[in-house]
């Protein structure tokens, strides 16, 4: 796992930097910025909101006396993809938007169920009932 780290933190921001580097070049220097604003606000707008629906959802769920493993992996996901948006760079943005974004986010959701099966069955991940 700390080879994707290091390679997020390496590659990650290169890619931004051409990023932003062609977008101004399409657009203007101001409008990227503005542009790179926007989506920032966009993307904390639909945070708030679908991390809203999440939380509701994952509540029903638990007073109707189910578990919420669905609800707390939307939320989970919002969070994440709340993180990516508030990043600036337009690679970050993308991504962050369809984990935000409720028709995409399935598919972050079975990667991260698949993720999480994995590390269970491999015993890095150990849950403990009462």
């Amino acid at each position: 796992m700390w080879k994707w780290i290091l390679a997020a933190i390496i590659f990650l921001p290169a890619i931004e930097i051409f990023g932003f580097q062609y977008v101004a070049e399409q657009v203007g220097g101001m409008n990227t910025l503005l542009l790179t604003l926007l989506t920032s606000a966009i993307g904390v707008a639909m945070m708030r909101f679908e991390g809203r629906k999440a939380m509701e959802d994952a509540k029903l769920r638990m007073n109707s006396g189910m578990v919420p493993g669905s609800s707390m992996a939307d939320g989970l996901c919002i969070f994440l993809g709340g993180m990516l948006l508030i990043l600036p760079g337009f690679v970050t943005d993308i991504i962050g938007f369809t984990m935000v974004f409720p028709l995409t986010r399935p598919l972050y959701k079975l990667l991260l169920l698949k993720w999480l099966m994995k590390n269970i069955k491999d015993g890095k991940i150990t849950i403990f009932r009462r």
